[in-house]
């Protein structure tokens, strides 16, 4: 297992993260044990929860299961589904953020949380409002950074404005859908994270299943799989060539005597600015392969195979930009130097 640094912070996380959506709902709390204790002998030192997985019984699970363990792990959950009945028991008001806090620090049994990500966007809270409860959080000692998930870039930017002309604790990692066959956020995401110095955490390396390769002329739905609740496989998000895309990683796999999981999961892997992928599973013997993306290594030659047949086509106004570096460098000819 390899660390990463997270963003410009000094937190160094593994590059494989647990992802625990299932705990609770899909994986009982034996086999939930079983796969914190897998991953933490494999050199996971990352786990990834929210409040809402399982209506609060991933944290629950988690809670349980750390123990003593709980100082070795970077923790990390997430706040905003609704939680509860009452008019306030779901967004990003102050009144919200810390009463989940609170709740979640209780089933997680811990004194604080080490990433603590916004869940998805409240347009009805004003960002100032959200921004200051949480470095409330952060200067009190329960939250040690705080994170945001799938926030539009102008959004992302705008709140790391308000938190740096305020002197507040800002985001310090986001966590975005990044895979094969859904690469939108190179557009603007991505630039702006390196450029800002953000850590990126990606969620879904395998398109909801679709990259397992085990759709593949099966229909959408099978049995035994989470796409029996409609879980798994929403191809309305993915590129026009995504099963072009699934043929060359069935290809490279079976030249690498690797599952499909394994190489879409490595794919992310080597990418600029990747910090961690989210790995979730149901059960040890899943994990295990999801875990061996962390071994293997492409040549140069299949990993631009991945690159070339997964490139989205560029949107404006990048597509009438791109070329613009070089129509200035070659508008001046500066004279020959005469020796």
């Amino acid at each position: 297992m390899e660390y990463r640094r997270m963003g410009r912070t000094g937190l160094k996380v593994s590059e494989l993260c647990l992802g625990t959506m299932t705990f609770g709902k899909y994986t009982d709390l034996r086999e939930a044990e079983r796969l914190v204790d897998f991953s933490l002998n494999a050199g996971i030192n990352f786990i990834d929860t929210a409040d809402a997985y399982g209506a609060g019984e991933s944290e629950s699970y988690l809670g349980r299961v750390l123990k003593d363990r709980r100082d070795d792990i970077v923790l990390a959950t997430k706040l905003f589904n609704p939680m509860g009945p009452g008019i306030n028991d779901s967004g990003m008001s102050r009144v919200r953020i810390f009463k989940a806090l609170e709740s979640s620090l209780q089933r997680l049994k811990t004194d604080y949380i080490d990433i603590y990500y916004i869940h998805h966007v409240d347009t009805e809270t004003p960002l100032e409002e959200m921004l200051e409860a949480l470095n409330d959080l952060v200067r009190s000692g329960k939250v040690r950074y705080i994170a945001c998930s799938n926030y539009e870039a102008w959004r992302l930017m705008e709140s790391l404005w308000i938190s740096d002309s305020r002197h507040w604790a800002r985001f310090e990692c986001y966590q975005p859908q990044y895979n094969l066959v859904i690469r939108d956020i190179e557009e603007e995401l991505v630039p702006l994270c390196e450029y800002k110095g953000l850590g990126i955490v990606t969620w879904s390396p395998l398109a909801n299943g679709f990259l397992t390769g085990k759709y593949r002329g099966k229909g959408s739905v099978l049995e035994g799989t989470r796409s029996k609740d409609n879980w798994v496989y929403n191809p309305s998000f993915f590129a026009d060539n995504a099963e072009e895309t699934m043929g060359v990683v069935l290809k490279i796999a079976n030249e690498m005597n690797m599952s499909a999981a394994q190489v879409a999961t490595r794919w992310i892997l080597e990418q600029p600015s990747m910090t961690s992928v989210i790995v979730g599973a149901r059960n040890c013997e899943q994990l295990r392969d999801n875990l061996g993306a962390s071994r293997i290594r492409f040549s140069p030659e299949q990993l631009e195979q991945l690159n070339r047949v997964s490139k989205p086509k560029d949107r404006y106004p990048k597509s009438m930009e791109c070329n613009m570096r070089d129509r200035r460098a070659s508008a001046v000819k500066m004279p020959q130097s005469e020796d």
